[in-house]
């Protein structure tokens, strides 16, 4: 995903970060930084040579002399302020362990600041951005899902909590997807309990995701399949219930009259 398009879906910052965003969004992430070894200078030249190399796109760099500011001047209030652009710059730059590793920092040194929202915001976006498809492994997913549950917990009234919440929903269905992939899979072996438990998993823990109705469907299959009727034309029939006229209830009906007519549900 390219840097445009992340900051098109980012929220305003704040007072320290507002003026920084367009600019960075427009240049790109550039190029690692070159040199970095301690030279002595002011904490205002320090600090607008990091801004300036974030806004001409070489967000590698501002983010180390974003972290020399509180370096050479760690008691200063340019210090805080860096501690946040300095996590910022790394997100730009795709460097996200270090973009998390500096935002949890700044919480832990300023857990009242009035930027604290967009640092744990900052730390959603962070692992939201490393979901890797369905075929892989989904523990970045489930810590996405976490942070970005904890913003909505800590700041429910600010716009970082509405854009965590539109998150959300599209992180549950990706979750879904990876049990309902593994759920098949497990059916196609012919290993239809733990096919079961997969799909259940989906109906129990993701029913509003877009994958609730096939679910069903495949709990209906599962069910004949294991020799238990009556729970497949429950399961249909809960399908019928809350999705009438989806093709997932117009496949499971078909399938209970085909296998199990004159069954009721359990």
């Amino acid at each position: 995903m390219n840097t445009v398009s992340r900051f098109r879906r980012l929220p305003a910052i704040g007072s320290v970060l507002a003026a920084t965003v367009f600019l960075a969004a427009c240049a790109g992430t550039g190029s690692a930084p070159k040199d970095t070894a301690y030279v002595a200078r002011d904490v205002e030249t320090l600090y607008a040579e990091a801004k300036d190399r974030l806004d001409r796109g070489n967000a590698t760099l501002a983010a180390a002399l974003f972290d020399e500011v509180e370096r050479q001047h760690p008691y200063s209030p340019w210090a805080r302020r860096a501690q946040l652009m300095s996590s910022f710059s790394y997100y730009v730059a795709s460097d996200y362990n270090k973009s998390v590793q500096a935002a949890q920092r700044f919480l832990s040194i300023h857990p009242g600041n009035k930027d604290a929202p967009y640092a744990y915001y900052l730390i959603a976006l962070n692992y939201y951005e490393q979901i890797s498809d369905v075929q892989r492994d989904q523990k970045i997913t489930e810590q996405a899902l976490t942070a970005l549950n904890e913003v909505v917990r800590r700041f429910p009234q600010t716009e970082y909590a509405a854009d965590a919440r539109l998150k959300i929903d599209l992180v549950q269905d990706h979750l879904a997807g990876k049990e309902m992939e593994i759920g098949r899979f497990y059916q196609r072996s012919g290993k239809w309990i733990a096919a079961q438990v997969r799909f259940q998993n989906v109906v129990d823990d993701y029913q509003t995701t877009s994958h609730a109705p096939e679910a069903l469907y495949r709990l209906t299959e599962t069910s004949l399949a294991l020799g238990i009727p009556s729970e497949a034309v429950k399961y249909a029939a809960v399908l019928g219930a809350n999705y009438p006229g989806n093709e997932w209830y117009e496949k499971a009906y078909e399938l209970v009259q085909d296998h199990a007519p004159d069954v009721t549900a359990s």
